[in-house]
């Protein structure tokens, strides 16, 4: 989409084209005028589809060249940004066609969704929509990071999807140490910090790359600056990376803070990790009784058994009673392939392509994509190049 902007404010002009450069398809600023005056005087040959007017230092005579600029562009829909509420302006704004008016400074979820709108009534709508997922912990220890993180492996490997994980643990985050020895050059802190730069690519270069579809952000690495972190960012990130990836998968541990929280509300699945045991479900309980409160649909909201063992005094069907919710999936006690994993970094399914943890994430990328994937062996065969014999 095409856009003029009239503004005397190089910040405000440089963070409006970061934001629509950050919008898929993507809002292009064809011009920018210091003023309305000049936007009269210098006409865009080639109509723009929205005109984005910043008027926090208009004087009551320039509504009237509002009103004449909007009959030039007789197709274009009309954007004001204002820093205090000038009921006049307001009026000949409305008189003069303007449908969106937001405020000075600008809180990018409004500018966004002030542009869906806007997008929606032109007929242009977005070309992707990755799904987010949220993995969280109901108890420490539960194997969250594990599962979340060699998952999002699997899903971008067995189904060759464009998967990115968000570690959001506030403190001591260490995702990446599942699979990939890389250090992170860049952290969701940092991500934060330069926030009015956001866009596809610099959300890309910010990423620990584990494999040319699979990629990941890490938690900022000194726990005192998670007090930079807002809930803002959080959408701002999220908008961003549904329009780029077919997956965002969200590490998000144990804490329910204002960006956990602003994550989960984004989430279009809810995945909670538990093991079979009273201290798990007890938390299990606590935390799904947080989810309802804050009323997410229980049918988003779905476990997954770690480390789960046939034959045991606790059934799964006792964890369903106890919690109300359904068991997605069973995650075998595979207790040697996940830490020789764990210990050297390397995807499960990377390292052992017959372990019963590789078996069981398949399984998980198969319940979550409602995908069938061929049959293991040969799958496994085609990604490692190999027969049962070069074991």
């Amino acid at each position: 989409m095409k856009a003029l902007l009239i503004t005397r404010d190089s910040l405000l002009n440089a963070e409006i084209a970061s934001q629509g450069a950050a919008r898929v398809p993507p809002l292009t600023l064809v011009a920018t005028r210091a003023s309305l005056r000049e936007a009269l005087d210098r006409l865009v040959s080639d109509a723009p589809a929205l005109v984005i007017v910043d008027a926090s230092d208009f004087e009551p005579s320039e509504a009237d060249q509002l009103e004449r600029l909007s009959k030039h562009y007789p197709g274009a829909s009309f954007m004001l940004l204002t820093r205090e509420h000038q009921q006049d302006l307001l009026i000949r704004a409305m008189r003069a066609g303007v449908r969106e008016v937001l405020q000075l400074p600008l809180v990018h979820r409004a500018f966004h969704e002030a542009m869906d709108r806007v997008a929606a009534s032109v007929g242009v709508t977005s070309m992707h929509d990755g799904k987010v997922l949220a993995f969280i912990s109901c108890k420490g220890g539960s194997g969250a990071t594990f599962i979340s993180t060699n998952f999002s492996y699997a899903l971008a490997t067995l189904v060759d999807k464009k998967v990115l994980l968000i570690d959001l643990h506030g403190q001591f985050g260490d995702a990446t140490l599942y699979v990939s020895d890389q250090k992170a050059a860049m952290t969701l802190s940092d991500v934060c910090g330069q926030i009015a730069r956001l866009d596809a690519a610099f959300l890309a270069s910010c990423l620990v790359h584990i494999t040319p579809g699979f990629g990941i952000l890490a938690a900022a690495d000194d726990p005192t600056r998670a007090v930079d972190l807002k809930a803002d960012h959080m959408d701002a990130i999220l908008r961003v990376a549904r329009q780029n990836y077919d997956y965002i998968v969200l590490d998000v541990g144990r804490q329910i803070d204002a960006i956990s929280l602003r994550a989960l509300d984004s989430a279009d699945a809810i995945y909670p990790v538990l093991q079979l045991g009273l201290p798990d479900i007890r938390d299990g309980r606590r935390l799904l009784d947080i989810f309802r409160s804050l009323g997410y649909p229980i049918e988003n909201t779905r476990l997954i058994v770690n480390r789960y063992e046939k034959g045991g005094k606790l059934r799964l069907q006792d964890l369903q009673s106890a919690l109300g919710a359904e068991v997605l999936h069973t995650i075998p006690n595979d207790y040697l392939a996940v830490t020789d994993s764990v210990n050297q970094g390397v995807p499960a399914l990377q390292l052992s392509r017959s372990a019963p943890i590789s078996r069981s994430l398949t399984e998980l990328v198969e319940l979550i994509t409602a995908r069938r994937l061929p049959e293991n062996k040969g799958l496994f065969d085609r990604l490692f190049g190999r027969g049962d014999h070069d074991q």
